[in-house]
């Protein structure tokens, strides 16, 4: 995992230091059960899923350029959905703050151009909960394709089974698209 930079972000690493940022956001109602996890009441609680961040060489800590300061993260892991080995998923989580400055779009542009351009990807998929309207916007101002809703294929923190909307975008796309970037 390489250190990815635009206009008004750095996505690198996690560090230990960026627990106070990460408690901050993950604390928050209206940002974790988006998606799927449950608020933090403690930061013992942060500080655990913190060094499991640390560990994954799959998710960046978003840092804004301005304050230095980690106000999300965004992933690209392995798809369990599919089986081509040239997939992954990319998923994404802002702090409320940041919430319609386009700055997640600007993320998943980052992250899209990495994928396809130096890991030589064929096709990444996203997925967002069927309420979570922040994310599809960004999806599909990003360019990603709508394939189709999975049912029932997601068992929240709280025991809800939530539906998956899909989307992927394939190589081709990406490049037949890569000039509105």
């Amino acid at each position: 995992m390489r250190t990815l930079e635009t206009n008004r972000l750095i996505l690198r690493e996690w560090r230990e230091s960026d627990l106070d940022d990460y408690f901050e956001y993950a604390q928050n109602p209206n940002v974790g059960p988006n998606a799927g996890w449950k608020p933090y009441s403690d930061k013992s609680e942060a500080l655990k899923m913190l060094k499991t961040f640390i560990e994954n060489d799959d998710l960046w800590a978003i840092v804004d350029k301005n304050l230095i300061k980690v106000i999300g993260s965004i992933t690209l892991r392995n798809d369990e959905k599919r089986e081509n080995t040239k997939t992954k998923m990319m998923g994404f989580v802002l702090s409320e703050s940041y919430w319609g400055r386009e700055i997640m779009l600007e993320a998943v542009k980052s992250v899209l151009q990495y994928g396809f351009e130096e890991l030589k990807l064929e096709i990444i998929s996203v997925y967002h909960f069927p309420l979570n309207y922040q994310s599809k916007r960004v999806i599909e101002k990003a360019g990603f394709k709508f394939e189709g809703v999975l049912r029932d294929s997601f068992t929240n923190f709280n025991g809800l089974v939530y539906d998956d909307c899909c989307y992927s975008m394939k190589k081709s796309e990406y490049f037949e698209n890569k000039n509105r970037f």
